[in-house]
């Protein structure tokens, strides 16, 4: 997976990009990451890469032309790769959309900034926007880095064990069940008993009812995502029933 990031602010993905999984996933040659300066393909010495909105109001907009440019170099190796801008008015950010974005070949992530990019790039060069919630940050840069650690634990290889990447949270649209370590009691509180059961069975009944029971109480929205077995529903009923007395 290459990802290729234009950004005027390179220098923030420097710690990010060279620590845990990331940094292991580029030595073993699993992902690649490319940042592109947007100031390096500015007309000008000062690199102007902004400008005043036509029509007035506060605030500054990203130049099309530096982009414009910048997409054009990164086309030149990578054709086929998919255009993702980050901004606040694009589609929330899902499980489900990280793992058709895990199975492209390379991606292309504008990292907005401002009052945001000129709408000709939005309307005529990007391929998905996409937001990371419904809240405003200073610019594109940690949505990018929340975006290539999502996506890149989803590409085989990346996490040691790839069964525990099932157990994530909205993996499969639920949340994930409770989790304990040593020791087993603390300030006289204990783990459940059946994880020292040593009865796999009974665990792992105990992790999908623990699961529906959070996800119900949290997220129950997520539930209808759910392919619900009908071991489930027997368990969901169960909950239901119990919280109604």
């Amino acid at each position: 997976m290459e990802f290729n990031l234009i950004t005027i602010f390179p220098e923030m993905f420097k710690s990010p990009l060279n620590e845990s999984l990331i940094k292991k996933a580029q030595d073993k040659g699993l992902i690649s990451v490319s940042i592109y300066d947007l100031r390096n393909f500015a007309s000008g010495k000062h690199g102007v890469t902004d400008d005043y909105p036509y029509g007035g109001g506060g605030g500054m907009i990203m130049k099309p032309e530096p982009i414009i440019r910048t997409l054009k170099e990164i086309k030149n190796k990578s054709r086929d790769a998919k255009v993702i801008l980050l901004s606040p008015q694009g589609e929330m950010m899902t499980q489900s959309m990280l793992k058709k974005l895990a199975s492209e070949k390379s991606l292309i992530i504008i990292c907005g900034r401002y009052e945001g990019v000129d709408e000709r790039i939005r309307n005529h060069y990007i391929d998905q926007e996409i937001s990371i919630g419904d809240y405003v940050l200073t610019g594109g840069e940690l949505p990018a880095m929340v975006l290539i650690d999502a996506v890149s634990r989803l590409i085989p290889g990346v996490v040691g064990n790839e069964n525990s990447i099932k157990n994530d949270s909205f993996y499969s649209y639920l949340l994930d069940f409770p989790q304990y370590t040593r020791p087993d009691e603390i300030d006289g509180k204990r783990i459940p008993e059946v994880l020292l059961s040593g009865n796999h069975e009974q665990i792992r009944i105990w992790r999908r009812k623990e699961a529906l029971k959070r996800t119900l109480k949290r997220r129950p929205d997520l539930l209808k995502s759910v392919e619900l077995t009908e071991e489930d529903k027997l368990i969901l009923k169960e909950i239901k029933a119990s919280h109604n007395h």
